[in-house]
């Protein structure tokens, strides 16, 4: 088995097509087939299903190829050890985000990046958290941005910044007079949410009234239509304070305080826990700072620079 057969196979999992991964990988569509062959003999299993349209793994097969994405994120990783921090900031950098960070950090993350370091080639996907976490542990992206905690022993959390939420409720709402309102106001109301697609809070989770109800208030999905569904049937939402400036003008008489400010959340950095690009690392930080408003991060960024 060599790391090479390993490149193959992901390679082939990628495009789920033989000629396409053999092109990929400079090779003609043969020699891919008789390295995989090989790889198969060795292992005494058969990695993919050749008779599929378009090819995929069979069961082993997907264990198989999980694995070696790992294996070649670890080599890779020795690979990094040894180059100047220079050349660190370069190459592929592939972050996934929830949906409900992605406006607010992305532009900026693009202009930053490319602005101070030109040579990262920056990728960024919205996912929800436990798709995130699985990516992470598969080696199939390199950071995400979830709101914490995450509390799983095999990655690394680092938070960037908590945020209060704010209110937004419906003209024809009784609240809407309200210059400010409280957790028991919410609760009474119509309350739009995004778990398990966009819907309205039923009387169960409102009774709770717990903090991970509120904090776990978005599981996917735009704040906007969230917006729109308020604008259209009336009832109250609740948007993170960092949608603030994304909000239409027209639409920001709508917004409130919630007099409950303990009620926020944070949202952190996640890599895996043998993760060791440190200047990459920073650079995200570093973008991450320049995007958010600083009363934000004061108390959770402490270090100018982080040291994995």
């Amino acid at each position: 088995m060599t790391l090479q057969q390993l490149r193959y196979i992901v390679a082939i999992d990628d495009f789920r097509h033989f000629g396409k991964a053999a092109e990929a990988c400079g090779l003609t569509q043969s020699t891919l087939s008789l390295m995989v062959k090989k790889l198969e003999e060795e292992l005494d299993v058969r990695i993919f299903d050749r008779e599929a349209h378009p090819v995929s793994p069979t069961g082993i097969g997907r264990r198989i190829i999980d694995q070696a994405k790992v294996v070649l994120f670890n080599v890779n990783q020795i690979e990094e050890m040894t180059r100047s921090e220079k050349e660190l900031l370069s190459g592929q950098l592939r972050i996934a985000l929830i949906s409900t960070v992605s406006p607010v950090l992305v532009p900026g993350m693009f202009k930053y990046i490319g602005s101070k370091y030109p040579s990262i080639s920056l990728q960024t996907e919205e996912m929800i958290t436990a798709t995130i976490k699985d990516k992470l542990r598969k080696a199939e992206v390199d950071m995400g941005i979830v709101t914490g905690p995450v509390d799983d022993p095999d990655l690394l959390e680092i938070p960037l910044y908590s945020e209060h939420f704010m209110a937004y409720i419906s003209p024809d709402n009784p609240l809407y007079t309200k210059d400010r309102i409280s957790v028991e106001d919410m609760y009474s109301q119509d309350l739009w949410i995004i778990r398990e697609g966009i819907r309205k809070m039923n009387l169960a989770e409102m009774e709770k009234g717990g903090r991970a109800v509120y904090e776990h208030f978005f599981e996917g999905g735009r704040v906007g239509m969230l917006i729109q569904i308020v604008n259209e049937n009336g009832g109250i939402t609740i948007v993170p304070e960092t949608h603030r400036e994304l909000i239409r003008d027209s639409y920001r008489h709508a917004l409130r305080p919630i007099v409950n400010r303990e009620r926020f959340r944070t949202i952190s950095l996640v890599v895996r826990a043998d993760y060791i690009h440190e200047a990459l690392l920073n650079a995200i930080v570093e973008a991450v700072k320049d995007i958010v408003p600083s009363n934000l991060w004061d108390n959770v960024i402490r270090s100018p620079h982080l040291t994995l």
